[in-house]
């Protein structure tokens, strides 16, 4: 089953030119793309109206690729313009990133927007991520994320750029969720529905309600001091993951075995896959 899930407000110009410039990936590099989805603000759910695109896919290349003597690049690039940011990672290096504790690839996985995807691949890779990934690494890669944002833009407690809140608040709230979820390693990109499972304190809940809704209406929030319930949290919730959560230096030893199965199992399916559609293509229709 395809996947494709466009909200109605975004601006059908800059998802054509994304539909083109994915058709261009699969033409000009030769792989398969069974993942593109948007990632950013305006998948974590608080777009301002002048928000980047930023598309992200996962790319897989023909089995003809692995039996060359020539090393490829993992990554497709794409220059900047305006506002629009696209790359792709290879499957390979998004495998040895989550086994390092990596959660780029399962904030792609949990993307409500998709662009363009194969059902299975998603799930399997979804699932994948589940049984392998680290808590402690997951945890550990949003402490450090989160951290930095907050010494980057706030260090100095003086007026600060409102919409920069988001950058500290969203890790916050993801070893808030990771906290009170104890089995789980794959926490929502959604940032409202992250907020909805974590829990938040009544006072956070009020100030984040306010800032996406003024967000979502201008094109610059302006400055001001960072909200003392903001404040509270952010600093709060990074202490306590400070000693909840190990280093996350696991081995990896199954992780990788397993990552090399699954790696072989998704190489064949999409060449059987694309094979079937060949022949279902090269069959001409009967004459009536």
């Amino acid at each position: 089953m395809s996947l494709r899930s466009i909200p109605s407000d975004m601006d059908r110009g800059k998802v054509a030119g994304v539909d083109s410039l994915l058709d261009r990936v699969v033409r000009e590099h030769g792989v398969f793309l069974p993942l593109a989805i948007e990632s950013g603000s305006r998948a974590w759910g608080f777009a301002s109206p002048d928000s980047d695109y930023d598309c992200r896919f996962v790319y897989v290349r023909r089995a003809g690729d692995h039996i060359k003597p020539w090393p490829v690049r993992d990554v497709i690039e794409f220059p900047l313009a305006d506002d629009f940011d696209a790359n792709g990672w290879d499957l390979a290096k998004a495998l040895r990133l989550l086994l390092k504790g990596n959660a780029v690839i399962i904030e792609w996985l949990r993307s409500p927007v998709v662009y363009r995807g194969i059902a299975w691949f998603r799930d399997d890779l979804l699932a994948f991520a589940r049984s392998v990934a680290n808590r402690d690494a997951i945890a550990r890669h949003y402490l450090h994320l989160g951290e930095r944002q907050r010494r980057v833009y706030f260090g100095d407690g003086a007026s600060i750029a409102q919409k920069k809140i988001f950058y500290a608040l969203r890790p916050a709230a993801t070893l808030r969720w990771l906290r009170l979820h104890s089995t789980e390693a794959v926490a929502p990109m959604h940032f409202p529905t992250l907020m909805a499972e974590c829990d938040p304190p009544a006072a956070l809940k009020e100030e984040v309600v306010d800032l996406m809704r003024r967000k979502a209406l201008t094109h610059e929030l302006g400055s001001a001091a960072l909200p003392p319930a903001v404040a509270d949290f952010i600093d709060a919730e990074f202490a306590l993951a400070r000693s909840a959560f190990g280093d996350g230096r696991g081995s990896a030893g199954e992780g990788i075995q397993q990552a090399e199965q699954f790696y072989r199992t998704v190489v064949e399916r999409l060449e059987r896959e694309a094979q079937a559609e060949q022949g279902r293509r090269s069959v001409s229709p009967i004459p009536s």
